[in-house]
């Protein structure tokens, strides 16, 4: 038989049952209707239900069939007018067969001082669905190591110990016992705390300022039911079509499970929200592929296996972890988790089990954290269809009545924040003292340095061009010296002699027969020392030379030198025979020189 997929709502007087069950045989639906059974029969396809509430057939309970969708739509009337039937959305339990809802362990001791005091109303039926006894493996007989809901797996990871590295953080689990897990993940924490980006989020907060403005969709549910009921805010919780199909395929189970392993579960079902509240607030409601290494990290209990002992041990753990691994890692984001688990838990079951199957379906797709909804999510799952309603109301008192401060988290972190609240007023003063806008004290320097360096170099350049030009000068002056002075001796020479020709009447002058012009030959005495005879049109050396100045002019001679100033001299074979030669009135443009013969 085919468990078809189906609805429940529900109005003053009347159950609606929306049925789907495509190709099937309408001439042999059959309908079953007593107290709070319902039964419904159409080849293949048989459903089930055992309902929260009484419903009666008196003739005017009707079915409609559409063909086109192939739903049938059942309306049974209430036997009880007005009657609100409490939890038409958990379908899991609905479909659990009547007398199997509830179960308390088989062996009891009477007469103990530590009995529970269980409700009074409470009526229970000892009939429970057996299931061979397994022995469990040797290395998991340790009671004190077990993990999973309710701490009732041991000696899983001696199969899966290399899928699981990759989930949990807790190595070996099935030897590891509990007290020793907390020790462990406490010093993993300290170890991973990073006071830079605690800091950096602290002060740079636009990015967590927006995320604190999200709403989650419980906002609006609880804002519809407004002052109503839990019962009457549960049925407003609305599962979609997905959602309904994870909850058939969840097979019914009854969970046996102590005072002190119900108390653990309580627990670790707040330690689950509050990691689902973080995730679902910083990724704005929509999932990425983050979301489960997130809820995962968060949530010791998923992490580390942890059993906590207290609602304030949970919010401390949540507050490290949050502090520690995410990327957004901010105080204001622990307490608006908190905020929103209460927000969730005023919604009661049916709120809860919403976020639990979303949490189902994102491990499920991620591999491998969907070994953690075999662990635990599964059976949250089933459980929290079966607890009364006044159990959730007292966990939500329990978590309201309940604060943690940053002192509790064992992080330093207010000292922390003091110290670089403190830096920041320093720099603030620094700023502000300052009446320029502050240059660095490296720019400065080097600006400094550069500006002495460019007026050295240029100082040095020019004085050395200063020095360059006066060398220059000083050459030119001395050659312009050195010329005049021999020009005047070659003049001085040229007067005496005609002096003495003047003083003697009788010597008749002889024009020179030269082979060269006058004027090459005035050149060539002044130009050519080297030539025969050169002592005697040697120039003369000014008297105002030193002897250095001489010396440098002069080649190396290996014998001294008698220093002496050398004139032209006259050959006694040409004497009286020296006379000045004019230059031709047509030779206007060329110099007048002097010639001697």
């Amino acid at each position: 038989m085919i468990t078809p997929a189906f609805d429940i709502t529900q109005d003053s007087d009347f159950l609606i049952i929306t049925i789907k069950v495509p190709y099937a045989r309408v001439s042999e639906v059959d309908l079953y209707i007593d107290g709070d059974d319902f039964k419904f029969y159409a080849k293949p396809y048989f459903l089930r239900l055992t309902l929260p509430g009484r419903i009666v057939e008196d003739g005017r309970q009707k079915a409609t069939y559409n063909a086109d969708d192939g739903i049938f739509t059942v309306q049974v009337p209430k036997e009880t007018p007005g009657q609100q039937f409490e939890g038409l959305n958990l379908l899991t339990s609905l479909l659990a067969p009547k007398g199997a809802r509830t179960c308390k362990p088989l062996i009891e001791e009477i007469g103990s001082a530590n009995e529970a005091h269980e409700d009074d109303e409470e009526e229970f039926d000892w009939q429970i669905e057996q299931t061979p006894y397994e022995e469990p493996s040797s290395d998991a007989i340790n009671a004190h190591c077990g993990y999973g809901f309710g701490n009732l797996r041991l000696g899983v990871f001696g199969r899966l110990q290399e899928e699981l590295n990759d989930v949990i953080d807790l190595r070996d689990p099935d030897v590891t016992p509990a007290s020793e897990r907390t020790q462990k993940r406490l010093a993993a924490e300290t170890a991973k705390f990073d006071p830079d980006h605690y800091l950096a989020d602290l002060f740079e907060d636009d990015a967590i300022q927006h995320l604190l403005k999200y709403k989650p969709w419980w906002v609006e549910v609880q804002k519809g039911a407004s002052g109503a009921s839990p019962d009457s805010q549960d049925a407003r919780v609305k599962f979609t079509e997905k959602e309904k199909e994870q909850l058939r395929k969840f097979t019914n189970k009854s969970y046996l499970l102590e005072k002190k392993g119900e108390q653990a579960v309580y627990l670790s079902l707040i330690d689950l929200l509050l990691a689902y509240c973080y995730e679902l607030r910083v990724t704005e409601g929509e999932r990425n592929v983050e979301s489960a290494w997130n809820i995962r990290k968060l949530s010791a209990t998923l992490s580390w296996f942890e059993n906590y002992k207290s609602v304030m041990d949970v919010l401390v753990s949540f507050g490290r972890r949050t502090l520690c691994y995410p990327l957004y890692r901010n105080f204001c984001l622990v307490t608006k988790a908190v905020q929103d688990t209460c927000a969730l838990l005023r919604l009661g079951k049916a709120g809860i089990l919403k976020c639990l199957l979303d949490i189902h379906a994102i491990f499920q797709e991620n591999d491998p954290a969907y070994i953690l909804n075999d662990l635990y999510i599964t059976d949250y799952c089933i459980w929290i269809q079966k607890v009364k309603s006044k159990k959730v109301s007292g966990l939500l008192d329990c978590l309201q009545a309940t604060a943690v401060s940053k002192a509790d988290l064992g992080l330093e972190l207010e000292e922390l924040e003091e110290a670089a609240t403190l830096v920041q007023e320093e720099e603030k003063l620094l700023e502000a003292s300052d009446d320029a806008p502050r240059q660095p004290a490296a720019q400065v320097t080097s600006e400094a340095s550069s500006s002495s360096d460019s007026s050295e170099t240029e100082y040095t350049s020019s004085d050395e061009e200063d020095e360059s030009s006066g060398e220059e000068r000083e050459l030119q002056d001395s050659s312009e010296t050195l010329q005049g002075e021999t020009a005047a001796a070659l003049i001085q020479v040229v007067d005496n002699t005609a002096a003495d020709a003047e003083s003697h009447p009788g010597v008749t002058s002889v024009p020179l027969q030269a082979p060269m012009s006058t004027e090459e030959k005035v050149q060539e005495a002044i130009t050519s020392p080297e030539t025969p005879n050169s002592h005697r049109h040697a120039p003369a050396v000014s008297p105002d030379k030193s002897q250095d100045q001489t010396a440098a002019d002069c080649p190396p001679c290996t014998e001294p030198k008698r220093q002496t100033r050398e004139f032209l001299e006259v050959d006694p074979g040409m004497m009286n025979r020296l006379h000045i030669v004019g230059v031709p009135e047509e030779e206007e443009g060329d110099d007048k020189l002097l010639s001697v013969g």
